[in-house]
């Protein structure tokens, strides 16, 4: 994990694995989509919460770092896309 991550990101986004990247977080869950990266699996360890597991790939810790300061620019509209898309793959699968 990249060492200029913060508490706050280290607690919300973790190594799963070494070949894979989690997080609980939507919104970073629908920018690293829209930015390329392979989601491979949702995990509901809690009822309440869905856990995004990532494939670990090259510059996908930049990317995290880059959503939570405010530096990462995306597609609004693929964004938005990727966002519903992610809800309705939590919320068909309950």
């Amino acid at each position: 994990m990249d060492s200029k991550l913060n508490k706050y990101q280290l607690k919300d986004c973790s190594s799963f694995d070494e070949k894979h990247l989690a997080t609980y977080d939507l919104g970073l869950s629908a920018a690293l989509v829209t930015e390329g990266f392979e989601l491979v699996s949702l995990v509901r360890d809690n009822p309440k919460k869905v856990q995004f597991i990532f494939l670990r790939a090259k510059n996908i810790e930049k990317c995290v770092d880059d959503y939570f300061a405010g530096r990462l620019l995306v597609s609004a509209r693929s964004l938005f896309d990727n966002t519903k898309m992610l809800k309705n793959r939590i919320y068909s699968s309950v």
